[in-house]
């Protein structure tokens, strides 16, 4: 199994719209990625090491595959829609690490 990860940089005068993160623009990837999603997570950033500290990261997407043939192969089609869809939501520069899942409880 792999994890695909996509991270959302916390910058200054950045912004990321987590009601439309998770109300529109994920249920649009679950749909066009299909059952090659075996299980999905988000994660909105609240703080950092403490309390007291800004999250490292605005938002961060779990999604886990069979494979990085089976991401890809559902991606591709899409990844221009999904793309597109990215300004409605923020004006971060994500960063994505695909990761092969070793432990997992």
């Amino acid at each position: 199994m792999v994890k695909v990860t996509i991270l959302y940089p916390s910058k200054p005068g950045s912004h990321f719209d987590a009601d439309y993160y998770l109300n529109r623009h994920m249920p649009l990837a679950e749909r066009l990625l299909g059952p090659a999603v075996k299980a999905l997570s988000v994660e909105i950033g609240v703080s950092g090491g403490t309390p007291d500290l800004p999250a490292p990261f605005a938002a961060i997407c779990g999604i886990t595959c069979e494979s990085v043939k089976a991401f890809t192969e559902a991606f591709r089609p899409h990844a221009a829609e999904l793309q597109g869809d990215v300004p409605n939501y923020t004006d971060i520069e994500p960063v994505i690490q695909i990761s092969e899942i070793r432990l997992s409880r």
